[in-house]
């Protein structure tokens, strides 16, 4: 189906919007943090999708491949795309999906004021590792995921959920790209999808902080420990104990900040846990 530029409409993108997947998926929604489900329709094989510059997960087989595109939290409601690449060397394809706007509430934190207002010192020290975890955000490895429902990595209430627009000391912050989880220092953190650990560091917002790589562009991040107990290249099979709660970083308490990325867009990790 075209739309009005011409672009091709994925089939079925919008009938499953709201509906929950029975393929253990995350469901349909194309809203700023949120995942877009749509049909790339039938190939002999894998299409290969990038949104943007970013290289998108595609599922299925040859019957229906479906790209599932991360948005980021920073996306403007609207006409969007991801282009699908010729297998016989022409132009790619472009596939349109509208994202839906959202509001997500705010909320205010006070914090120590040097972690809001930074030293030289530490905002050198800042842009050294954005630079570092630019690279590590950019990792799409195979085998692709076999399974995408994710299991709640620590037990607690959530002290604060994704998307949350927040303040720190009366200033204005990019929204928060995680969920925060309540638990004491020193409570286990398990693997919530088999993985493979592809960094681990001591950063000056996050604290003690693992990355896992799940394959085709989903890696989740586990911010504020007190304890990592894996390294870069270790295996970890769902559940696996690899770290533990803390209160390193900026924090206000001890709790565990879990992120899910997917094409390099921070999404809401609510989106994988299924029901």
């Amino acid at each position: 189906m075209l739309g009005a530029a011409g672009w091709l409409l994925a089939p079925h993108a919008q009938a499953r919007a709201g509906a929950a997947p029975d393929d253990g998926w995350p469901p349909h929604a194309p809203v700023p943090g949120g995942v877009a489900r749509l049909s790339l329709g039938p190939a002999a094989t894998r299409p290969v999708a990038r949104s943007g510059d970013a290289p998108v997960l595609v599922l299925g087989d040859a019957i229906e491949w479906t790209a599932l595109v991360g948005i980021p939290l920073a996306a403007r409601p609207g006409e969007a795309e991801i282009t699908v690449a010729d297998t016989r060397g022409g132009p790619p394809r472009r596939v349109a999906y509208r994202i839906a706007p959202k509001r997500y509430v705010e909320q205010r934190l006070q914090v120590a004021p040097g972690t809001v207002d930074l030293s030289p010192a530490n905002q050198a020290r800042y842009e050294r590792e954005r630079a570092h975890l630019a690279s590590v955000m950019a990792t799409f490895t195979e085998p692709l995921p076999q399974f995408l429902r994710m299991r709640v990595p620590v037990p607690g209430r959530r002290s604060s959920s994704f998307g949350l627009r927040r303040v720190f000391n009366g200033q204005a912050r990019n929204p928060h790209s995680g969920m925060d989880i309540a638990a004491p220092t020193g409570t286990p953190v398990h693997a919530p999808l088999a993985g493979r650990v592809i960094d681990t560091g001591d950063y000056f917002f996050n604290g003690n902080t693992v990355w896992l790589d799940h394959g085709g562009g989903l890696l989740t991040m586990f911010c504020h420990l007190s304890a990592i107990d894996v390294k870069p290249g270790d295996a970890l099979q769902p559940g696996d104990r690899f770290c533990a709660v803390g209160a390193t970083g900026r924090v206000t308490g001890p709790h565990l900040h879990w992120s899910v990325m997917l094409n390099r867009a921070m999404v809401d990790p609510a989106l994988f846990m299924g029901a």
